[in-house]
């Protein structure tokens, strides 16, 4: 039966493997559309909103507008946080796939600087601070329904499939932007770099299709029954900060490491190989493409030994892994042509994997039910603030004073230790119960009457639950 609760049955539940393939597809063009910002923040931004500035300044300020949705990403986590821990996670899944989606749509359609002047980088902020707000509320929203969805022997599993559409949305940007590459320079900078943009508009169809078709989180909607009628007045935000205060400290930190390796893998190497090396930039973007594709695959295998070992386990494993990986990856970088390539796929599929693909599952279970939406989006977004947005500028600043890849690379390490270090100061485990809704105890009495009378007509014994 399909029908609520209140008329009498028990709701449907989406299979899990359903809410993280949607989770995965529309993760997946959030951050095509979010990484396609960063790609185009190296190869083009500069020039058509930053002409008046040197080169490597107007590299910086526009490295600055693609950090810029860092800054927003906090607040999305705050506000789709408080309304997905109160009313709904589904929704929230939806208004932050529309809201990523317009705002690139409409990338696609500013005035450059020569155009509008000033009110051409103006623009461009404004509508990178609408990604930042809207990716700020789709981690946590998606990972959260894989993860309330899924049973316990495979709960980071499922909750891996939103962490591989992370790596899937830098395919599908690289991929998009390695086929405008190929238009001569000057169609490129005219209009050509339009066309990756105003192509997301059939992504978020596509995405906001399969997100519709889903339904609310089992454990949420039983929280809710379950809930008294004062602690609905509780601001989700609020409690977090009195109740969970380490854990945010921790998921904080604890995503140091896997978020300052991916935004230099496939926004910083990007800008260094093409400016500092000459390398080819269809060659860099297609290493990172491929890099990017092996992850998603990458992602979800490693997450099945986070349900086999544990995932504070898989956290520090992971950090050890990336630490190692971090000078080999920019001394194969160096070498040019397979080395681009293999430089890619250590940073990527190995060193990055190893982390990601836990650390989704291990943030969430650190928040209790009520407040496990706002406390994973913010950790997880001012972690992105902490890391992930100053990572290409300052991996750019270290090479400028240094002179050498040495100096990115220490700091490539130094971030991952910090991760270590977060994950053996972690709390204990919040378990979670894929529960069952709460049915009235009419229905219920009602159901089991039903029941008793088809097994008398079939001359049958009751059954036994019954």
């Amino acid at each position: 039966m399909t029908q609520n609760i209140s008329a009498g049955a028990r709701p449907q539940v989406t299979s899990p493997a359903k809410v993280a393939f949607a989770s995965f597809i529309g993760t997946a063009v959030e951050w095509y559309d979010y990484f396609l910002f960063g790609t185009a923040a190296v190869l083009v931004f500069n020039h058509q909103f930053f002409p008046n500035l040197d080169p490597t300044a107007s590299t910086l300020a526009s490295l600055a507008t693609f950090a810029v949705a860092f800054i927003a990403r906090p607040l999305g986590g705050i506000v789709f946080g408080h309304f997905g821990d109160r009313f709904s996670r589904k929704s929230m899944l939806v208004w932050s796939l529309l809201m990523m989606g317009l705002s690139t749509f409409l990338v696609g359609l500013l005035p450059t600087y020569d155009q509008v002047g000033l009110l051409a980088p103006a623009l461009l902020v404004a509508a990178r601070v609408i990604q930042g707000v809207a990716v700020g509320g789709e981690w946590g929203g998606a990972v959260l329904m894989a993860l309330e969805h899924a049973p316990e022997s495979k709960r980071s599993f499922y909750a891996s499939w939103p962490q591989a559409g992370v790596p899937a949305g830098v395919v599908l940007s690289s991929f998009a932007f390695f086929l405008v590459q190929l238009l001569p320079e000057e169609q490129l900078q005219a209009w050509g770099w339009r066309i990756p943009f105003l192509f997301s508009a059939v992504l978020i169809v596509i995405g906001m299709a399969i997100r519709l078709k889903l339904t609310e989180s089992p454990e949420f909607e039983a929280a809710k029954q379950l809930e008294q009628p004062a602690a609905r007045q509780k601001i989700p935000f609020i409690e977090m900060l009195r109740s969970s205060k380490r854990a945010l400290i921790v998921s904080v930190f604890s995503l140091a490491g896997s978020n300052t390796l991916f935004y230099v893998a496939t926004v910083y190497l990007l800008s260094y190989g093409t400016s500092n090396l000459t390398f080819d930039r269809g060659m860099i973007l297609l290493a990172v493409g491929a890099g990017a594709l092996l992850d998603v695959f990458a992602i979800p295998l490693v997450a099945t030994f986070a349900d086999r070992f544990g995932r504070r386990r898989m956290m520090i494993v992971g950090s050890l892994v990336t630490v190692a990986c971090s000078f080999p990856i920019f001394w194969l970088f160096n070498l040019g042509g397979w080395g681009v390539f293999a430089a890619l796929v250590i940073a990527m599929p190995i060193a990055h994997s190893f982390v990601y693909a836990t650390v989704s599952g291990f943030i969430a279970t650190l928040f209790t039910p009520s407040v496990r939406f706002t406390g994973t989006s913010v950790a997880y977004q001012v972690g992105g603030i902490v890391a992930s947005a100053p990572a290409p500028i300052l991996a750019t600043m270290l090479y400028t004073q240094f002179g050498s890849y040495v100096a990115v690379a220490a700091y490539l390490l130094v971030t991952n230790l910090i991760a270590l270090i977060a994950v053996l100061f972690a709390p204990k485990e919040v378990p979670i119960t894929r529960a069952v809704p709460v049915v009235p105890a009419a229905v219920e009495a009602e159901e089991r009457r039903g029941l008793h009378r088809g097994a008398e007509a079939a001359g049958e014994d009751e059954p036994s639950w019954a």
